[in-house]
C-alpha cells in the first residue's frame, strides 16, 4: 500500500512524499478501511503552512477527511462489518455531547490521517455513509459538511422554519449551510465577491445573495433584505466579527467556524452586548452529529458540490489547486 507522508506542520508541499507499507491487520475494536477518496479543506492548507492551531505528528500521513470501504475488522468490533461504505470522523474518540479536551486528537494531525490507500482506525469513529452518495461526495462529509451541521443545530435550538441565515462565500462550509439550512426550512442569504458565483449560489438554492465586491456595506445589504431585523442567524467563515454582530438579528446567532483572513479588526464588545447575540465557536462536530446531518442528507437526497476530482497520484496538484482559492466547492482526490 501506499501512503502520503508531510514531513512536518509548515514544510509546504516539498514536505509531501508517498512511501511503501504493508498493509496493516486490525486489532480489537479496530477496522481496516481500503480509502476510496479522500477531500482537501481550509484545514488541510493550514496543516501544510504551519498555521494549524492543533498539534500535527512529524511525519504524519495528512488529509482529515475520507470515506471507503471496510475490508477487515479486529476481535470486539460490532460498530461496522466488512463491506459498509463508511467515513472517519476527524476527532475519533467524539462520540457525543459537548467538545473536551480529552477529544483533540485528530485525525490528520496528532493522529494518520486519510490520504492513503489503506486506514487502519478505531471502528467505533466510523459512520456508515449515505446510500445515495458516491465515495467521491461521502468524501466531503467528515470536516466542512459536519462543521456547518454543527454551526447550524449545535446550540440546542437550531434553525427553525423561516429563520434567516447568512452563509459567507462559497467554501465548503458555506456550500453545506446553504443546503442544510433550505432543507431545513430557512431563508438563505448568502454572500460572494464575484457575480458568477452568485448566480451559481442561487441555483444552489440561496434566496438572495450580496455581492459585497459591489456593495462593501454586506451587513447593511443583509438589514435591509429583512427589514432592518436582521439575520437570525450567520455562519461566519471570514473571522469578521464586527461584520457579523452588525447583520445579526437581536438575540440572533453567529457561528464562529474559522477565519480565512489572516487579521480582523477587533470586536467591539459593546456593539456584541447591544445586539444581544450568542457568539459561538464551532470545532467540527461528534459521531452523533455525523449521523445525525447523514439521515438529513439522505432523507433529502442532497448531494455535496465537487469541483474537481484528481487521481491519487497528483495529490499534491490536487493541494494546489485547493489553495489557488479559485474553486467552487470540494477539491477531492479519487484513491486506487
Amino acid at each position: 500500500m501506499r501512503s502520503y507522508h508531510l514531513s512536518h506542520s509548515g514544510a509546504g508541499l516539498s514536505g509531501l512524499s508517498v512511501r511503501e507499507h504493508d498493509i496493516p491487520a486490525p486489532g480489537p475494536g479496530q477496522a481496516l478501511v481500503a480509502v476510496r477518496a479522500t477531500s482537501l479543506s481550509f484545514r488541510e492548507l493550514m496543516v501544510l503552512d504551519g498555521t494549524y492551531v492543533l498539534p500535527v505528528k512529524p511525519d504524519v500521513v495528512p488529509v482529515s477527511d475520507g470515506a471507503g470501504e471496510v475490508v477487515a475488522v479486529g476481535p470486539d468490533v460490532d460498530a461496522v462489518r466488512v463491506g459498509d461504505r463508511v467515513a472517519a470522523t476527524l476527532f475519533p474518540s467524539w462520540q457525543d455531547g459537548p467538545f473536551a479536551v480529552e477529544h483533540v486528537a485528530q485525525r490528520g494531525g496528532s493522529l494518520d490521517g486519510m490520504l492513503t490507500e489503506f486506514a487502519l482506525v478505531d471502528a467505533d469513529s466510523l459512520v456508515t455513509v449515505p446510500a445515495h452518495l458516491t465515495y467521491e461526495e461521502a468524501a466531503t462529509l467528515p470536516c466542512v459538511a459536519v462543521t456547518a451541521w454543527n454551526a447550524l443545530t449545535g446550540d440546542g435550538a437550531g434553525v427553525r422554519p423561516g429563520d434567516t441565515v447568512v452563509v459567507q462565500g462559497s467554501g465548503g462550509v458555506s456550500l453545506f449551510a446553504l443546503q442544510f439550512a433550505k432543507a431545513l426550512g430557512a431563508r438563505v442569504i448568502a454572500t460572494t465577491g464575484s457575480s458568477a458565483k452568485a448566480a451559481r449560489l442561487r441555483r444552489l438554492g440561496a434566496d438572495a445573495v450580496v455581492d459585497y465586491a459591489a456593495t462593501p456595506d454586506w451587513a447593511g445589504e443583509v438589514r435591509s433584505l429583512t427589514g432592518g431585523r436582521g439575520a437570525d442567524r450567520i455562519v461566519d467563515v471570514a473571522g469578521l466579527l464586527h461584520e457579523s454582530v452588525r447583520a445579526i438579528a437581536l438575540a440572533g446567532t453567529i457561528a464562529c467556524v474559522g477565519f480565512t483572513g489572516r487579521t480582523a479588526p477587533p470586536l467591539d464588545p459593546h456593539a456584541l452586548f447591544a445586539s444581544g447575540a450568542t457568539l459561538r465557536s464551532v470545532a467540527v462536530g461528534s459521531r452523533a452529529q455525523f449521523t445525525e446531518m447523514n439521515e438529513l442528507i439522505g432523507a433529502h437526497g442532497l448531494r455535496p458540490v465537487i469541483d474537481r476530482v484528481f487521481p491519487f497520484d497528483e495529490a499534491v496538484d490536487a493541494y494546489r489547486h485547493h489553495a489557488a482559492g479559485t474553486a467552487f466547492g470540494k477539491v477531492v482526490i479519487r484513491h486506487p
